[in-house]
């Protein structure tokens, strides 16, 4: 990708002395100086989520002088928070989080103009609360705010920061559906489909190094400013995940699905969101039941299978269909000459692969070498076919039995795989 054009134009007003005291260290940075300064003065950058990704982005937005700063956050403070989310301090215990964020982004800058909205993000509000600002930090914690913010944020054409942790690793990228130069990528092009319910825990289940928020957080924060400001050369296009154990980054190349349709409406209907991820909206006891609902588009309706993507462990295959633990039989047997066929895209394998598969992505399945790629599987040996979740390569599977190919589904993908057979592996 390269180097993207400032987002926001300076503001007209000089610098007054005691700004220019302030940020002496931005001025006399290449990329930044005076006039970087004042765009960063005249930006106005969301944060959803005042937690662990949102404590250290916030402040240090804030120190770096964003002149308006909104967070998005309806919940409280809690004692468990305290040991990675450092925007907060034992006497904001009980506070809502909002408030707890703005004194202390007060305390580090009272230039800063904080608008709170102590809200649950909900598509009712979600694009009315986007209108007001240059670019969205999205540092949630679940599944359902994530999918609602990308399609908001593609929708109002702003780009989103995302940044995302689990226990010892950490992800950060930048989605953008129409940058002004180059090729954009949104969250829905890398995530296409959420993961099966129970296979990703939260961090009060599955854990998280405190210290790790610090460092993914601050890359947040530090992409926002590039993007202001027009220095340097952002994540829009790759994928950086962050290893804390190994002390490593990993950069991975990621691109628009051409297969996928573009989002211009938010899936309608009371927590749809949930409903699409499979899992219980706030407050309610038990899972919302994924079935069909609106979808982002205006020409149809989005069906989500919890039957075929979600893998369960105890299933068994079907004529069309494998689970894991039946795809690692059959790869450790040496009569067995299965084919694995992995559709996801490159990056995607980068993170998480099995040995000796053959990997096309699907949208070749879809495109113009689709013939020539359906041809060259064979009909003389079962085809397993893997994604993500199971999603794509159920349409994959079910295009090459039409060939004339005995395809099978792995159902629940390559998350099913870690689940149940490779348990530790990294996941996506």
């Amino acid at each position: 990708m390269t180097s993207l054009p400032p987002l926001v134009a300076p503001s007209p007003e000089p610098l007054s002395p005691e700004e220019l005291a302030r940020y002496s260290r931005h001025l006399a940075l290449p990329g930044i100086g005076v006039e970087g300064q004042q765009r960063l003065r005249a930006a106005r950058v969301l944060v959803v989520g005042a937690g662990g990704l949102g404590s250290p982005a916030l402040l240090y937005l804030a120190a770096a002088g964003v002149g308006t700063i909104g967070i998005v956050d309806d919940d409280r403070v809690e004692v468990s928070n305290l040991q990675r989310q450092v925007i907060h301090g034992g006497s904001d215990v009980g506070r809502p989080k909002v408030a707890s964020a703005r004194d202390a982004i007060a305390e580090v800058n009272p230039h800063v103009a904080v608008r709170l909205h102590e809200q649950r993000l909900d598509a009712s509000n979600v694009l009315e609360i986007l209108a007001g600002y240059d670019v969205v930090l999205d540092g949630t914690d679940n599944f359902a705010t994530r999918y609602l913010v990308g399609d908001a944020a593609e929708i109002a054409g702003i780009p989103c920061v995302w940044g995302s942790i689990f226990r010892f690793q950490g992800q950060v990228s930048v989605f953008w559906s129409s940058p002004p130069v180059g090729e954009g990528v949104v969250y829905r092009d890398v995530f296409p489909e959420p993961p099966p319910p129970g296979t990703v825990p939260d961090c009060a289940t599955g854990g998280v190094l405190g210290a790790m928020c610090g460092t993914v957080g601050s890359v947040m924060a530090t992409e926002a400013i590039k993007l202001v400001t027009g220095a340097g050369r952002t994540l829009l296009g790759r994928l950086a995940v962050y290893d804390s154990l190994e002390l490593t980054w990993r950069h991975l190349t990621i691109r628009a699905d051409p297969e996928r349709v573009p989002v211009t409406r938010l899936l309608a209907g009371d927590h749809a969101y949930e409903a699409f991820c499979g899992v219980a909206p706030v407050g309610a006891a038990a899972p919302v039941a994924a079935g069909t609902f609106p979808g982002p588009t205006a020409e149809g309706r989005l069906a989500v299978d919890r039957a075929r993507v979600g893998g369960s462990a105890g299933a068994g295959a079907t004529a069309t269909s494998l689970t894991a633990r039946e795809l690692a039989d059959r790869l450790a047997d040496p009569d067995d000459d299965l084919l694995l066929l992995d559709v996801r895209e490159d990056w995607e394998t980068q993170v998480v692969g099995i040995d000796g598969a053959r990997v096309v992505p699907s949208g070749v399945y879809a495109g113009p070498d689709a013939a020539a790629a359906l041809a060259d599987l064979p009909r003389d040996r079962t085809v397993a076919v893997l994604c993500k979740v199971g999603g794509r390569s159920d349409r994959v599977a079910a295009l090459a039995r039409a060939a004339g190919v005995d395809a099978r589904n792995v159902e629940g993908g390559i998350l099913a795989w870690v689940r149940d057979v490779e348990p530790g592996r990294p996941t996506y």
